[in-house]
């Protein structure tokens, strides 16, 4: 089959495996819902009970669209990363933004209580809300980014660059650490949790938060599209063509932000998506073109996120697993098999 028709059935293939996973997820969890009920939910939410409409429009419904929003996210801001250092175990996760992110939502959910100056930066955030998570988020991940360009321009080597990413997150987790210290057993608990990673915390309410800020990173990402082929040549080979380097990193830096911060701040550090989805896209696609990629990494890891929470939902039963382990059951093993066929295939190659 030529490539052209092939890649897209594949991205037809794992969007319309989206939709069927979605409306699993709808019908899917600890209170199964027959299909016939569950569409008639959907459509005509009148019709039905009371508790299968609660259960599907307030409870599974934002869940469901966190999670193809988050995925979606942190899948294009790994392929972003990894092109941007041309480094294929970047991702928001690897590379400390994440960690970043999550001292941002520390600072507000934990030093709201701790009174004094680390009182006095939470309120400055606006207190404990959704648009105040979103901001000191995008904020935190956004000062490790930069922390990771910086010294991306000065240092010739990757392994080097990739070991000062992974001790910025250090720093950062130490100073989430200390504000643990600070914190009452509420707060502690509240972050505990949300550091497992979930899709289920989001609310309608949230989602008004959440879906905006994601949005913009996905049109942004669109725009990046032509940018970040240039990068895959070189930086000297891209300033050839036109383009500005530093407009362009900064645009990848607030892009990059945007999605891994806002899906940091309401779903949790959510490991493996950011990573291993560029990974499989390339793999799948046969094709480092972003044009193509950039609607693939979106789909697929909208796609494996909804998999993965329905996964940790354990359907049938009241138990919940942490979203982040779900994660790494699933993808260590794919990740690994990936890594090694395309460093056989191609070697060199992100």
């Amino acid at each position: 089959m030529p490539a052209a028709p092939k890649n897209a059935y594949i991205l037809l293939v794992t969007g319309s495996t989206l939709i069927a996973a979605a409306v699993a997820s709808l019908a899917l969890g600890s209170v199964p819902i027959a299909a016939r009920e569950g569409v008639t939910a959907l459509l005509v939410p009148e019709r039905v009970e009371p508790t299968v409409r609660i259960i599907v429009w307030v409870i599974r419904m934002p869940r469901t669209i966190a999670a193809v929003a988050g995925g979606a996210a942190l899948a294009l801001s790994g392929l972003q990363m990894q092109t941007l250092f041309r480094n294929p175990l970047a991702g928001p996760f690897t590379l400390g933004i994440s960690s970043g992110a999550g001292l941002g939502v520390a600072v507000v959910v934990l030093a709201s209580g701790a009174g004094g100056v680390l009182g006095a930066i939470a309120e400055g955030f606006g207190g404990y809300g959704p648009y105040a998570l979103v901001t000191a988020a995008t904020a935190g991940a956004a000062i490790v980014l930069t922390a990771i360009l910086f010294v991306a321009r000065r240092v010739a080597s990757i392994t080097t660059i990739l070991i000062l990413g992974i001790l910025f997150g250090y720093g950062a987790n130490a100073i989430t650490t200390a504000l643990l210290q600070l914190a009452e057993p509420l707060q502690i608990q509240s972050y505990v949790t949300w550091s497992f990673g979930s899709f289920g915390g989001v609310t309608w309410q949230q989602l008004g938060a959440f879906l905006p800020v994601v949005a913009v990173g996905l049109v942004l990402s669109a725009a990046l599209m032509k940018p970040l082929n240039a990068l895959l040549l070189g930086e000297r080979y891209a300033a050839t063509l036109g383009m500005s380097l530093p407009r362009s990193r900064f645009v990848i830096i607030v892009t990059t932000a945007l999605l891994a911060g806002a899906t940091t701040a309401f779903c949790g550090p959510i490991a493996f998506i950011g990573i291993a989805v560029p990974h499989l896209c390339r793999f799948a696609l046969r094709t480092s073109d972003h044009r193509l990629l950039v609607p693939a990494c979106a789909l697929a890891g909208a796609l494996i996120a909804v998999l993965s929470d329905l996964v940790s939902r354990l359907p049938g039963h009241e138990v919940t697993l942490p979203l982040n382990a779900v994660t790494a059951i699933i993808g260590v093993p794919i990740v690994v098999w990936v890594i090694f066929h395309r460093s056989r295939m191609h070697p060199g190659e992100i």
